[in-house]
């Protein structure tokens, strides 16, 4: 395949996979994608740690990282906040509306589970120590959500020879991603899982392709519901030089999710894939369950917080939820969710890593086969 994410990231199927699970990573590489290890929620002794295990088990193909500096953030500008410092911004009304609404599912919140100096949720400081520790290992791609990288990222990514790569929701993000120099955008529709827009894949990926052409050739991905070869195909059609994913990936025996949640993965519809502040304070699109409802419906929500503090609520909240319903609390099942895409409508099945690559290639060449038999007739 000739296309330039192939050769930047030196790859033969520019399929990338997004994903917080190490064992994810590996085994999309050894299949001939690109596993991308979602970064943010590890320190930079977690992270050693789970980045020797891929080299050791990536069979010497290509991964990257992937972290998460906001640019827009409550405590922008602030120096050492720590997760401690942080709880005590958090109203008593929104602690106590987290407390009863568990107790109604026999869910007992028993408080956080880091230590007091820890550094508060999207650290940008941590996240570019987690760079540091990155480029001691053999990574080929590193990429950033929620706003322009910071220079010192760029920078970074220029000194080892690595792209790095930008999350765009827009047009005008694109133009911005751009201008502060970075080397891959990543358009990802409002259909993704996580923090996301408003406009859809369909729509974003030839407009952000179309206003950056007039400036400088950038690589855009397409990402956003997008789970088979086919859905790849089309927006290589639009052209995308191949496809950034991730929900995708929470179905199979490899990934960090729950059997709890790929149950209910299965079950999903479309529809059930809903954007909610209620888990990090910004939209992010997650699978629909009591806490979504509660704090985006019920008229007794005070609100969801502005990132990180909602971080803070719902990082305990979900380690008792998740804790309770892998114990036998079926009431607890309500409650349990993760940050999915509208693709998971198409979920049918747990596979493994390996086989949805597999799966990916032979419908994506099914779908460009399909088209050009429509070409000749």
């Amino acid at each position: 395949m000739k296309s330039p994410i192939c050769d930047m990231l030196g790859i033969d199927f520019p399929l990338l996979a997004f994903s917080h699970c190490r064992d994810v990573v590996a085994a999309v590489s050894r299949a001939g994608g690109f596993g991308v290890l979602g970064a943010t929620a590890h320190s930079p002794e977690t992270l050693e740690q789970e980045l020797k295990w891929i080299d050791a088990h990536v069979d010497g193909k290509p991964y990257g990282i992937d972290v998460l500096i906001p640019e827009n953030i409550s405590t922008a500008g602030e120096k050492n906040v720590t997760w401690k410092s942080l709880e005590a911004r958090v109203s008593q009304e929104h602690r106590d509306f987290t407390r009863n609404l568990l107790k109604k599912y026999d869910i007992e919140l028993t408080g956080r589970n880091v230590a007091d100096n820890q550094p508060q949720p999207f650290d940008a400081e941590t996240a570019l120590q987690l760079l540091e520790v990155s480029f001691r290992h053999p990574i080929r791609l590193i990429a950033n959500a929620l706003g322009v990288p910071p220079k010192a990222m760029i920078e970074m990514g220029r000194k080892h020879g690595v792209p790095v790569a930008a999350l765009v929701g827009s047009k005008e993000h694109a133009l911005r991603q751009v201008a502060a120099g970075v080397d891959i955008l990543v358009a990802q529709g409002t259909e993704a899982g996580g923090h996301c827009g408003e406009v859809s894949t369909m729509v974003l990926v030839p407009e952000v392709i179309k206003a950056v052409k007039k400036i400088r050739d950038v690589p855009v991905l397409a990402a956003g519901g997008i789970m088979t070869g086919s859905q790849m195909a089309a927006c290589m059609a639009m052209g995308a030089a191949g496809a950034w994913t991730g929900s995708v990936w929470l179905a199979t025996v490899e990934s960090e999710t729950s059997e709890i949640f790929r149950e209910k993965m299965i079950a999903a519809s479309s529809r059930d894939a809903v954007r909610s502040r209620g888990r990090t304070g910004k939209p992010a699109r997650q699978l629909r369950s009591v806490w979504t409802d509660a704090w985006d419906r019920s008229p007794e929500s005070p609100g969801a917080l502005p990132m990180p503090l909602q971080s803070i609520i719902s990082r305990d909240a979900f380690n008792a939820i998740d804790r309770a319903a892998a114990g036998g609390n079926e009431k607890a099942r309500d409650l349990v969710s993760y940050f999915v895409g509208q693709g998971v409508g198409l979920v049918d099945s747990v596979k493994s890593a390996g086989a949805v690559v597999q799966e990916f290639k032979e419908e994506f060449v099914e779908a460009v086969e399909h088209m050009n038999a429509l070409v000749a007739e």
